[in-house]
Order: structure tokens, then C-alpha cells, then sequence
């Protein structure tokens, strides 16, 4: 019996312990810095938010003529073409951090960086994209390399121990750094501007401050391009009336 209570008495010491050491507040000054830097890495998604004609032949910019598919059916005025995006595409993101204290609650932070993803486009026709060798394809794949521009004001919850949540939001731009000449299926812009918000967990630890943050990123604008020249099929273009960017991103901020 005295063992068992020499291990109970022990063991609740060793928890005792445990839980003072947990509440060792880390960095306890680093939110006093007026500026400070970092970087950031962490995983993306990319999504189009599209927007369609009616009727293809109601987008002026259509012309019927005979494309030649191999399935034999011609797309004319009256056909309803749509695309869609069933499936999101995991890709990467990296930046730099730059904050600067703007008061006990607030920052002002700038995270250039760079991402890298690709959406996938599925129509409700054949697809038939003459750089895949005039071959019905399963979807059309349109990759993007962003250079990504946020600006962005962060709110801060008081701290909790070695805890503080926070929300971030305001506007970013982006600059589609990839590869999209006048032979694509389906162009896009190259600028465009977004409204981003989030939310995130800053976790103080011994060394660095470590953020988890997820954020949504919105456009603003109309990003659909021109249609392709005469090697590929317009009607893909055509089809779509209006096209939006959006960014989903779990970043990982080492500050």
C-alpha cells in the first residue's frame, strides 16, 4: 500500500511539474518589436468561380464554323456548354514575412511570396486540346506560378499563455508568372486583385513564433483572357461568360 501511494503521490508531483512547465511564458517581449521578419510556408489550393452563357451562341464573340471534332458533333449557337471544377488540386506556397507593430492589438503585415497551383477544368463536352495531340481529354489542366502580393492587417486577441488567436484581413495582388501563349485552351489574365481574410493561432515557443493560419483569398475582377488562335477550339472561352480567382491557404509563418 505505501508503494502504491509513493507512486500516486509521485506521480501527481510529476503532473504538478509538468503543468507549471507548460505555463512558462516564451518570448514574452517579441510582440513589443516595432518591426520584425520571418518566412512562411504552407500548402494552397486554386479554384475558379465561373459564370457561364446561357446559350454559347449569345456571347457576341462566337462564330459557328465547322471545327472538325472527332466525335463528329459540331458546336453550334444553340448548344449550353459548361465547365466546372470537381476536383482541387493541392500546391505550394512560400514567402517572406515582414510586421510592423501598429499597437497592442494590431500589425500591418506584407507577405510577398510565391505559389504554385493548377485547376482543372471539366466540361460537359469532349474535350479536345490540339497541344494533347487533338486527343478527348478527361479535363483541361491550366497550371499557374503566382507571384502574390498581400498587404494585410492583423487583429490580436490578449494573449493566453503561450497562445494568441488573431484575424487578418485586406487586399493582395497577383501577378500569373506562367507560361500562357495565344495556343492555350483557355487564357488567363495576368494581373488580378483579391480580397484576402483568415484567421490564425500565434504559438510562442522557446526559440521563434510559430503561426498556423488559414486563409481565403477572393478576385475581384474578371480574369478570363482572349480566346486561343486558330489552333485551338474557341468554344471552351466562349462558353464562359465571367471568370473569378480564388486561393484557399494554410500557411506556417516562422517569425
Amino acid at each position: 500500500m505505501k508503494k502504491q501511494i509513493s507512486a500516486i503521490l509521485f506521480l501527481l508531483i510529476s503532473l504538478q511539474g509538468v503543468a507549471q512547465l507548460a505555463h512558462v511564458k516564451h518570448l514574452t517581449t517579441f510582440d513589443d518589436k516595432k518591426i520584425h521578419f520571418g518566412f512562411s510556408i504552407g500548402i494552397n489550393t486554386m479554384d475558379f468561380s465561373l459564370r457561364h452563357w446561357s446559350l454559347i451562341g449569345k456571347n457576341p464573340d462566337f462564330v459557328e464554323k465547322v471545327w472538325g471534332n472527332p466525335d463528329g458533333h459540331e458546336i453550334t449557337a444553340s448548344d449550353n456548354i459548361r465547365a466546372g471544377m470537381p476536383d482541387l488540386v493541392p500546391g505550394l506556397t512560400v514567402g517572406i514575412v515582414t510586421n510592423l507593430r501598429l499597437g497592442e492589438y494590431f500589425d500591418l503585415r506584407v507577405l510577398p511570396g510565391l505559389s504554385f497551383g493548377e485547376r482543372k477544368l471539366v466540361y460537359n463536352v469532349p474535350v479536345y486540346d490540339n497541344n494533347a495531340g487533338n486527343q478527348d481529354v478527361e479535363f483541361y489542366s491550366t497550371k499557374a506560378t503566382f507571384i502574390d502580393l498581400p498587404v494585410l492587417v492583423k487583429y490580436k486577441s490578449s494573449r493566453l499563455n503561450n497562445q494568441r488567436p488573431y484575424l487578418i484581413a485586406g487586399p493582395a495582388l497577383r501577378l500569373d508568372i506562367s507560361k500562357s501563349g495565344s495556343e492555350e485552351l483557355v487564357r488567363t489574365k495576368r494581373a488580378g486583385f483579391y480580397l484576402e481574410g483568415g484567421i490564425g493561432l500565434d504559438s510562442y515557443l522557446r526559440f521563434f513564433r510559430l503561426s498556423t493560419e488559414l486563409k481565403v483569398s477572393l478576385g475581384l475582377g474578371n480574369i478570363l483572357g482572349d480566346a486561343p488562335d486558330e489552333t485551338q477550339r474557341a468554344y471552351y472561352t466562349h462558353a464562359i461568360q465571367r471568370m473569378t480567382s480564388n486561393v484557399f491557404t494554410l500557411s506556417f509563418h516562422f517569425e
